[in-house]
């Protein structure tokens, strides 16, 4: 027996018993054999008795996709769920306050080129005083995050000696002063218990060749005779590199450079800081030094993407080894010294030694 013909919801298809000598309105059947399986219900008469039982098979099937179950024991069928639309793409934005760090960036700037322009001596002291705020910021992050003690006083008193020893006596006064540094910081952590002054000490002299001597390469830059356009060219170059690497990335990164270090950077962040670096290297090179070429500016400026890149990847080792996102809060939109310097700092001996490689030591 074909299933339809036990269906029919009520108000629909099936007659009731029969009349005397008249065929049945629906199909034969065993009243028994239908008691014995599920029951008919008794639904009340139409018209149309002259109707073929396949007509009414079909109303019957119409009937139960639109009243729903027949029987008490069929369950209804759970309506489909609306698939949720997924949300708007949201537009990029910058992780930091925008005007406030071109603010701050322009401030700086004017402070550095007219330092550097009117007296050399001035950006010396500008040059001292970024070292010790970021020696402050160092050590203070250390011994906040892992207890860590570098002496400060040493350090910052010899960190200014350095810088002026690369100025005024160039290499060789450098080194005697980065010696004489580390000298002074094993010496004065002997004051204190020795609990700790391995670690101390050590956390010491990291401090003293990330911080001062890196940075007496931009003094030793300076005391050439064209030191102030070199100086220049260090800072333009690593300044474009930083902003292509910022711009190529932020509008168009998608494969990320080293994401375990730096979520942020890309490989087209550094194809952008790399092709913007080559480009103002060419030009710099050509118009702005003495005896230089452009295709040394090429060179320089693939380098300066090089270690400017891998600089701020070591200070966000350093940084996510402490477990915090900016070294300081001394210049909104920034965060500290130590995060404008993270570049800087080893770009510096690389643009020294490019220049004293192409056109002389002057």
């Amino acid at each position: 027996m074909n299933d339809s013909s036990w269906g029919a919801p009520q108000g629909a298809g099936y007659r009731g018993a029969p009349e005397m000598g008249a065929a049945p309105a629906g199909p034969a059947h065993d009243v028994h054999g239908a008691q014995q399986t599920r029951p008919m219900p008794i639904v009340p008469d139409v018209p149309g008795e002259g109707r073929d039982a396949d007509d009414r098979d079909d109303r019957n099937r119409d009937a139960t996709q639109v009243s729903g179950p027949l029987f008490r024991d069929e369950r209804p069928q759970e309506p489909m769920s609306t698939p949720t639309p997924p949300p708007p793409p949201q537009k990029k934005r910058a992780g930091r306050d925008l005007r406030a760090a071109i603010g701050v960036g322009v401030g700086l700037g004017a402070v550095v080129i007219g330092s550097l322009f009117v007296v050399k001596a001035v950006f010396v002291g500008v040059v001292v005083l970024a070292v010790v705020v970021g020696l402050w910021e160092l050590t203070s992050r250390l011994k906040e995050r892992k207890g860590i003690d570098a002496p400060l006083v040493p350090l910052a008193v010899g960190g200014a000696m350095m810088v002026v020893a690369g100025y005024v006596w160039d290499a060789r006064g450098a080194w005697i002063a980065m010696a004489l540094t580390a000298l002074a910081v094993l010496v004065w952590r002997m004051t204190r218990p020795p609990e700790d002054y391995l670690k101390d000490v050590t956390a010491g002299v990291f401090a003293v060749f990330y911080v001062p001597f890196l940075a007496t390469f931009v003094s030793m830059m300076l005391s050439a005779d064209d030191g102030a356009w070199r100086v220049l060219v260090f800072l333009l170059l690593t300044v474009v590199s930083d902003t292509g690497a910022y711009a190529v990335g932020w509008r168009f990164g998608t494969h990320k450079l080293a994401p375990r270090i730096s979520p942020g950077k890309t490989r087209e962040g550094l194809f952008g800081a790399v092709a913007f670096a080559m480009v103002v290297g060419a030009l710099c090179m050509q118009f702005l030094i003495d005896g230089g070429r452009w295709w040394q500016g090429l060179l320089m400026g693939l380098a300066v993407a090089a270690s400017a890149t891998l600089g701020d990847l070591g200070e966000s080792m350093i940084k996510r080894d402490l477990g915090i996102k900016d070294m300081g809060t001394l210049l909104p939109g920034h965060g500290g010294i130590m995060d404008r310097l993270d570049s800087l700092l080893p770009t510096a001996p690389i643009v020294w030694l490019l220049l004293v490689v192409f056109v002389g030591s002057g």
